[in-house]
């Protein structure tokens, strides 16, 4: 069974084509403003340091013959 995406903030189910939703990956509006307001108040921080080696363009690349 596949699971639908919820929205971060209020936990609620994402319509299966949430994906082009203005909002996404929030449910509404007022999601999109809580989580915004959160990053405001310093609520949410990005703790790891971006080194050079964490660049994307810096990560090896998958093996596509790799077993997961």
């Amino acid at each position: 069974m596949i699971r639908l995406p919820t929205c971060p903030i209020c936990n609620k189910e994402l319509p299966a084509a949430g994906a082009e939703s203005p909002v996404f990956p929030f449910c509404s509006a007022r999601c999109k403003q809580i989580d915004l307001w959160r990053w405001c108040e310093g609520k949410y921080a990005i703790v790891d340091a971006l080194t050079p080696d964490k660049l994307p363009e810096n990560l090896p690349e998958p093996d596509p013959d790799a077993e997961d």
